[in-house]
């Protein structure tokens, strides 16, 4: 059977972009439908106070990335707040992206901030922990992790129960999970080489040259999207052992 996943989104994109990539949800279901594990999505934009019916079940809850703060104090951030902090209390599989990655953070018990690093943006590498590989972390890749990233807050302070997957000197907490119910990353598996190089052109300016330069610089190389995407629907699909003596 199909694993069924609710993407909440939080961000809508630049109608010049809209045409070309709907928005961030339809890039997931892109990223999604290239995995070995069949699942079905539905797509709620919590920006405009849109949520599943609560009759409605899901395997897993995934909240993408956005231009917004998750420390910020929007009513939509506070509302999503109450409703992802819920479904935690529920036993929810949750799983995050950027501000995603961030808001879960903040709301089980860390902290995210605007990072004094400044913005990350264009191809980054992160150390994967060699002590931290759990079954679901398939396909196996080396220590080396590479992500497509745009951002400008943190993570800085992970929630107590929390174990970094991922980490680099610029990004210390670039993917985490808590046991098997939470999964996050700093970084943008759903996002392609050439939404990368138009989100750069748009923001050049603020950017700076020195930084616009390097990241473009970087796009030459690939990414582990495919491989953060499958082991995403395979933390949604895998089931703790303690269920498994149960049946």
């Amino acid at each position: 059977m199909a694993l069924r996943i609710c993407i909440l989104e939080t961000d809508v994109i630049r109608p010049e972009l809209v045409d070309q990539y709907q928005g961030y949800g339809q890039m997931f279901q892109r990223l999604f439908a290239q995995q070995p594990i069949a699942a079905s999505f539905e797509v709620y934009n919590v920006m405009h106070g849109d949520y599943p019916p609560d009759e409605n079940r899901y395997d897993a809850y995934l909240v993408t990335g956005s231009k917004a703060d998750s420390f910020g104090s929007d009513p939509w951030i506070e509302t999503l707040r109450v409703y992802l902090l819920n479904r935690y209390e529920r036993g929810d599989k949750l799983l995050g992206i950027c501000f995603g990655h961030q808001l879960l953070a903040l709301l089980l018990g860390g902290r995210s901030e605007r990072a004094h690093q400044g913005w990350g943006v264009g191809i980054h590498h992160y150390r994967v922990s060699e002590s931290e590989r759990p079954s679901w972390m398939t396909p196996v890749i080396d220590n080396r992790l590479t992500l497509l990233i745009s951002h400008q807050d943190q993570v800085t302070a992970l929630p107590d129960n929390a174990t970094v997957i991922a980490s680099s000197e610029f990004c210390p907490f670039a993917a985490y999970h808590i046991n098997d119910q939470v999964l996050c990353f700093q970084g943008h598996p759903e996002f392609i080489h050439d939404y990368s190089r138009t989100l750069l052109e748009i923001r050049q300016q603020h950017l700076g040259d020195r930084l616009f330069e390097k990241a473009m610089a970087s796009l030459v190389e690939e990414h582990h999207g495919q491989t953060v995407g499958e082991w995403m629907m395979r933390f949604v699909a895998h089931k703790p052992k303690a269920d498994k003596e149960k049946v």
